[in-house]
C-alpha cells in the first residue's frame, strides 16, 4: 500500500492516551512553527487526532474541503511529523468528522474537550452571548442555497456597544435597516478585527435582521465559500452555484482572509461585482484590513477597500466590565447560588484586556471554583482561578509598511529600494533589516513576509533574519540602530 496519500484504516481508531495527546501537541506545534499562524490557523486549526489503530493514525477534519486541500499541499510533511512524534507508525488516515463521529474514541482528556467544543463554535463567537449553556443553532431561511448556520444568541439585543466598537455597531445596523428597494449606502461593509471582538456577532446580527424582513440571506465562511465552489466545479454545476449566489439580498462572508486560490478569488470578485452592480448589500469580516490581506489578489482588495472599512478595536475596561457581569447574570440563571463582587469583577477586568473568549473563561473557571470548592470568591481566588488566562498587555500592532517606511528614512534610502531587485550595499543592508524586524515585530510568516518585500522567497527572508541576528551581536553600533527602530515602532 503507497504512503503517497493519505489512507482508510478498516480497523476502528482505539482511544488516545495521555501520551498520544501529548505527541499530537508537539505536531501540532511545529507545524505551526514552520508554516507560521496563517497557514497553521487556516488549514490545521480544526485537524484533530481521533485515536490510533495498528500502525495508523486516525486523524478528522470537519469538511471535505479541508482534507482535499490538507491531502493536496501538505501531507508529506505532515506524514513526517507524526512519524516522528509517534514511534512505530507507517500511516496516516484523513476522513471528514461528521463520517467517523460513532466511531471517534469516547475518552478524551479534559483540554482535549475544551478544545474540541472551541473548536465547533463559529469563528469569533464573541463576547455577547445570552447564555453561558449550548443552545440549538437556527439556519437561515435560505440554508438550501448554501449557507452555514446562524447563531439566534448573536443578535443586536444583546450585543454590548463601547467605544471600540461603537462605529462597527452603527454600521452595521444602518446596513440591516435598509428597507427593500433602498440602495445600500455602505457596499461593501468590511469589519475587521481580532480574535474575539465581536466581529462574527455583528454579521450574524445583521443577517437575523435581515432575514426578519423577508430578505435572502447568504453566510458563509471562506473555507465553506471556497468548498461550494470546488463541489460545484466537480459537479459540473458551477453556473447553478453562481446564479444562487447572485440572487440573494445580502451575502455574509467571514473570516476573509482563508480565502485561497487564484480561480476561487477570481470567482470571489466576479460575484462581489456582480451583486453590487445590482444593488444587493455585501457585509465581510476579516482579522485585519484589506490592505493588509496579502494572499488576496489585488482586485478584489481594491474592491473590498471600495466600500465602509471599519474597525473593532480592543475592549476597553469598562465594557470588559459589562461582558463579565452579562456572563455571570446569565450564570446565575443556572446556578442562583453564583455571586461575584465588585472588586474580584474589577480585578478580573484589569487583568484580562485580550478578548471576550477569555472573558468567558474567567466567569467559567470562577463559576466552577464557586460550585465545586464551594470556597469564597475572594481576590486571591480568583488570582488563581484565572492564572493562565492573564496575559501580558500586547504592544502595539506593527505594520510590515510601516517598517519598510521607517527604515526606508532611516538609512536615507526610498521604500522602493528597498522592494526593488537592487544588490548595492546601501540598499541591501537596510532591506535585511526590516526583513528582520517584520519576523521580530509581527506574526507574518516567512513566505508573507517575502511576497511583502517584493515577491522574494522565503529562504531569502530567512538568510536576512539570520545575517542581522549574528550582526547584531557582533556589532554594538548596528545593535544600538536596531533597538531603536523597534522601541519607533512599538511605541
Amino acid at each position: 500500500m503507497s504512503n503517497s496519500s493519505a489512507l482508510l484504516s478498516a480497523e476502528p481508531p482505539v482511544s488516545k492516551t495521555v501520551d498520544h495527546d501529548a505527541a499530537w501537541d508537539r505536531v501540532r506545534r511545529r507545524l505551526r512553527a514552520e508554516l507560521g499562524d496563517d497557514v497553521f490557523s487556516s488549514w490545521f486549526g480544526r485537524l484533530e487526532l481521533s485515536g490510533l489503530s495498528g500502525e495508523t493514525a486516525h486523524l478528522s477534519v470537519p469538511t471535505r474541503f479541508l482534507k482535499s486541500w490538507i491531502q493536496s499541499h501538505y501531507i508529506d510533511r505532515l506524514r513526517a511529523l507524526v512519524f516522528e512524534e509517534f514511534i512505530g507508525l507507517s500511516e496516516i488516515a484523513i476522513t471528514v468528522r461528521s463520517a467517523t463521529s460513532k466511531s471517534a474514541p469516547k475518552t478524551q482528556t479534559h483540554q482535549n474537550a475544551e478544545t474540541t467544543t472551541r473548536d465547533r463554535m463559529s469563528t469569533d463567537r464573541v463576547q455577547n452571548e445570552v447564555s453561558a449553556q449550548p443552545e440549538r443553532v437556527t439556519t437561515s431561511e435560505t440554508d438550501s442555497l448554501g449557507g452555514a448556520p446562524l447563531d439566534r444568541r448573536l443578535n443586536f439585543t444583546n450585543f454590548l456597544v463601547g467605544k471600540s466598537n461603537q462605529l462597527a455597531h452603527a454600521a452595521a445596523e444602518r446596513v440591516a435597516g435598509n428597507g427593500i428597494g433602498e440602495t445600500p449606502l455602505y457596499n461593501p461593509l468590511f469589519v475587521h478585527a481580532g480574535v474575539g471582538l465581536g466581529k462574527t456577532h455583528l454579521l450574524h446580527a445583521i443577517a437575523h435582521e435581515t432575514i426578519a424582513q423577508g430578505r435572502r440571506v447568504i453566510y458563509l465562511t471562506a473555507d465553506r465559500f471556497m468548498y461550494g465552489f470546488v463541489a460545484a466545479l466537480k459537479a459540473q454545476t458551477a453556473l447553478n452555484f453562481k446564479e444562487r449566489l447572485r440572487g440573494i439580498d445580502l451575502l455574509v462572508i467571514d473570516d476573509v482572509q482563508f480565502l485561497q486560490g487564484k480561480s476561487i478569488q477570481q470567482e470571489f470578485c466576479h460575484t462581489l461585482n456582480a451583486l453590487i452592480d445590482s444593488g444587493r448589500q455585501i457585509v465581510i469580516a476579516a482579522d485585519r484590513p484589506p490592505s493588509d490581506l496579502e494572499s488576496l489578489d489585488e482586485r478584489v482588495k481594491s474592491r473590498l477597500a471600495g466600500g465602509l472599512v471599519v474597525e473593532m478595536g480592543p475592549l476597553d475596561e469598562n465594557l470588559r466590565i459589562r461582558i463579565i457581569e452579562a456572563r455571570i447574570a446569565s450564570a446565575r440563571q443556572h446556578q442562583p447560588n453564583f455571586d461575584v463582587n465588585a472588586s474580584v469583577i474589577a480585578y478580573v477586568a484589569k487583568s484580562i484586556v485580550s478578548n471576550g473568549r477569555d472573558l468567558d473563561g474567567a466567569v467559567n473557571r470562577l463559576l466552577a471554583h464557586s460550585t465545586l470548592t464551594g470556597g469564597a470568591l475572594t481576590v486571591e481566588a480568583a488570582e488563581a482561578a484565572i492564572r493562565d488566562l492573564i496575559r501580558a498587555r500586547e504592544p502595539r500592532k506593527v505594520k510590515i509598511e510601516d517598517i519598510q517606511k521607517l527604515v526606508a528614512t532611516h538609512f536615507n534610502v526610498s521604500r522602493a529600494d528597498i522592494l526593488s531587485s537592487r544588490r548595492s550595499a546601501g540598499v541591501v543592508k537596510p532591506r535585511q533589516i526590516a526583513m528582520y524586524l517584520a519576523k521580530v515585530l509581527t506574526l507574518r510568516s516567512l513566505p508573507e513576509i517575502g511576497r511583502r518585500f517584493g515577491g522574494r522567497d522565503h529562504t531569502t527572508v530567512l538568510h536576512a533574519v539570520r545575517k542581522i541576528e549574528g550582526a547584531v551581536a557582533a556589532d554594538t553600533g548596528l545593535r544600538d540602530d536596531v533597538e531603536l527602530l523597534k522601541r519607533m515602532l512599538q511605541d
